[in-house]
């Protein structure tokens, strides 16, 4: 099966932990294509998501030399178990790509200047890691369709801040991989796994680090599967209802965050009365 990974950038960590892990099953991908590491949609969606301060920490982190290249220097600690090869950690996407023989390219624009590279790569599954909003003239080219990881459940939780609404809503902490479409989060889903280890999470970044290891799991298992045909993608019910959160404002996430440590080990679990 033909796989090509599109990315958010050749330094997204969840981007080089999939096509890793993919690859380390026999699952190398066919291509990667990340948009810039500057490019001004991404760092405005992201600070939007995470706040200035964390953006530029994020982006320091990644452009910045390093003197080593250990499990600590990573953003996400809990993808090492992807990145690591030997003694040596993956940093960036075109790394992955030579350790394993698939080329990586840059696009302005996910949805045109890529358009060209992926048709003739002929992809049966794009799996999205993050970039634009996709739309129908990529969404048709991969016979399969376009996959993502969704730090949530569907239907009940869709669009952004997935983890936090979760808790504040009493929706149980998941991820789904789901088909995408021209609609938010409104795909057909192949899995749906709840989270069982919020417990053990320090915060709500832990959380969702915890959990983009966790989904990255899931996605290898749903490519195996698909690639042995012994799965198939069911239609979201209940589409009609407003299940779309956004953003969080930082109140917000501070009702979320005493949710997270009332689900810590001998906390009992109270209403949070927002």
């Amino acid at each position: 099966m033909r796989i090509v990974i599109l990315a958010p950038s050749v330094y997204s960590e969840t981007s080089c932990a999939t096509a890793a892990h993919l690859a380390a099953i026999g699952h190398v991908p066919a291509g990667g294509i990340a948009l810039p590491s500057l490019h001004s949609a991404t760092l405005f969606r992201k600070v939007g998501q995470w706040g200035a301060v964390r953006v530029l920490d994020y982006a320091r982190a990644k452009l910045i030399p390093r003197g080593n290249h250990s499990p600590t220097s990573l953003v996400n600690p809990h993808l090492d178990v992807f990145l690591q090869h030997g003694s040596e950690i993956f940093h960036s996407l075109r790394e992955v790509g030579s350790f394993y023989g698939f080329p990586v390219a840059l696009c302005n624009d996910q949805n045109a200047a890529s358009i060209s590279r992926l048709r003739d790569w002929s992809p049966d599954l794009i799996i999205f890691t993050g970039g634009e909003i996709l739309r129908p003239p990529l969404l048709e080219i991969p016979r399969l369709g376009v996959l993502n990881l969704h730090l949530g459940l569907l239907p009940e939780i869709r669009g952004m801040s997935s983890p936090e609404w979760s808790l504040l809503t009493g929706v149980p902490v998941g991820i789904t991989i789901h088909y995408m479409n021209a609609g938010v989060d409104t795909g057909p889903v192949l899995k749906r796994c709840e989270f069982n280890g919020v417990g053990s999470c320090e915060s709500l970044s832990d959380l969702r680090n915890r959990l983009i290891a966790f989904g990255i799991e899931k996605v290898a298992e749903a490519v195996c599967a698909l690639a042995h045909g012994t799965i198939s993608a069911t239609p979201q019910s209940d589409l009609d209802q407003d299940n779309q959160f956004f953003v969080m404002h930082q109140w917000l996430q501070a009702r979320a965050s005493e949710r997270l440590h009332q689900n810590a080990p001998g906390v009992a679990v109270e209403a949070v009365h927002e």
